[in-house]
């Protein structure tokens, strides 16, 4: 008989336990690998005065972004930043919204990139801030590599192409 009412006991501790946790867990990190292919759409540069090439800056880029998985998505990004000399730090937004509205805002605090003679390219890493549509709750980060061409006669910015990865978990349906 205290066999049964400690397997009974068990038992309901172990559905309980089961419930509890199952309920808790998150679906599993995803990560997505891509190709990035951006141009400058404005840009305004005003110099500080202290030394030559030392400058604030803002601008807007828009972007092409084709996913490994076949998706596509276009992003908008909006920034500002300082230039000494070569190099450039700087804070952007960046929307990148999907085929079916879906969208992604993403945090760069912190990135920098060198100019080499008259194109350069950086690296940096950005926070998942928010998501709507089907990444409504999403959290992730991204990462990105990207080379710069050279500035041509009449363009706004630089053209730009490069590669990066997302990594992002959605809440639980």
């Amino acid at each position: 008989m205290a066999t049964k009412k400690l397997m009974a006991v068990l038992l309901g501790v172990l559905v309980i336990s089961a419930w509890v946790f199952g309920s808790a867990i998150q679906a599993g990190a995803e990560t997505l690998n891509y190709k990035v292919y951006t141009w400058g759409i404005r840009q305004e540069m005003t110099p500080i005065g202290d030394v030559e090439g030392h400058d604030i800056f803002s601008f807007v880029r828009g972007a092409f972004i084709v996913f490994e998985n076949g998706e596509v998505a276009t992003s908008y990004a909006i920034g500002i930043g300082e230039a000494a000399k070569s190099l450039f730090s700087f804070i952007q937004y960046k929307t990148w919204t999907f085929a079916d509205g879906s969208t992604m805002i993403i945090k760069t605090s912190q990135g920098t990139a060198e100019a080499t003679g008259i194109a350069g390219g950086g690296a940096w890493k950005s926070e998942i801030i928010k998501g709507t549509g089907r990444f409504e709750g999403i959290k992730g980060t991204e990462s990105m590599k990207i080379k710069y061409l050279p500035l041509e006669k009449g363009e706004a910015g630089q053209k730009g192409y490069g590669d990066g990865t997302i990594t992002y978990t959605l809440p639980s349906k």
